[in-house]
């Protein structure tokens, strides 16, 4: 399995241009799948670096309802004209984020709403053998204090997200288990224990943003909770990839944790499991 990152926050090299964005390309034996599109058009500009062809994908699933993840659908759609597309029926409700200088969308273009291709989910969905979307994660465990910065719109009324418009992936493949999650709002602890309790399995990689970051605030999480899930992880057996919103001080903390256990992913990245 390989897994190519298309856009995040930091880059490998100069040669790759970077945003505050999602997405990742992963080719397994029978897929060739994105995995959210970033902010912008970067993630197609940096593919063509890479050497990754965006007509070829089959699959693409939005991990949920934030601009840095699901900036980049009209972009694909002009390039790609077949891969089904799997969002949550949730994600493109307004969503928000509190600012010093008040309240600033950043949900999806509702413009975008109403296209065919799109394939709302409102529960777990299995795809076939090798992947499979869950959702409406429970748990208090170790989650983001960040979280409280961003809103959601019901009935005209703007009140705190509850992240049903999450969804994550699982990726099987020979002895291989994957766990891909965009920014893990619902908590990465609480995900880990949702897939452990619904599907009776422990990922043997995970992939994604730990949100452990709040960008407006430009404030990481404290210490004390950042080493609370890094004391959970250190419990599996699993190998982790972060990136994107978990932030490069919260990063720092985990690395010194896990050592090995723990890595990186930048735009430009390219990793084989």
């Amino acid at each position: 399995m390989k897994i190519v990152t298309l856009a995040e926050n930091t880059s490998v090299s100069e040669e790759f241009k970077n945003e505050h964005g999602l997405s990742l390309y992963i080719e397994t034996e029978t897929h060739k799948l994105l995995f959210d599109v970033g902010a912008s058009c970067l993630f197609a500009e940096n593919a063509k670096k890479l050497g990754v062809d965006l007509c070829e994908v089959d699959t693409l699933v939005i991990s949920h309802g934030h601009y840095d993840h699901g900036g980049g659908l009209k972009t694909f759609l002009k390039i790609n004209d077949k891969a089904a597309i799997y969002i949550n029926g949730q994600a493109f409700e307004n969503h928000y984020s509190k600012r010093a200088d008040g309240e600033a969308y950043i949900g999806l273009d509702q413009e975008l709403f109403s296209n065919p291709r799109f394939i709302f989910l409102a529960a777990d969905f299995v795809i076939d053998d090798a992947l499979c979307i869950f959702s409406n994660v429970q748990g208090e465990r170790c989650c983001s204090t960040a979280n409280a910065d961003l809103l959601m719109e019901k009935d005209g009324l703007r009140m705190a997200d509850d992240f049903c418009h999450e969804q994550n992936l699982i990726i099987r493949e020979r002895n291989q288990v994957v766990l891909v999650a965009g920014c893990a709002h619902k908590g990465v602890v609480n995900i880990l224990d949702h897939m452990a309790s619904n599907y009776d399995m422990q990922p043997t990689v995970v992939i994604g943003g730990f949100h452990l970051y709040n960008r407006a605030r430009k404030k990481s999480e404290a210490k004390e909770l950042i080493e609370e899930i890094g004391n959970e992880l250190k419990k599996t057996a699993t190998i982790y990839y972060t990136c994107h919103c978990t932030g490069e001080e919260p990063y720092q903390i985990l690395k010194m944790m896990l050592g090995e256990q723990v890595n990186y992913l930048a735009t430009g990245s390219r990793v084989i499991i």
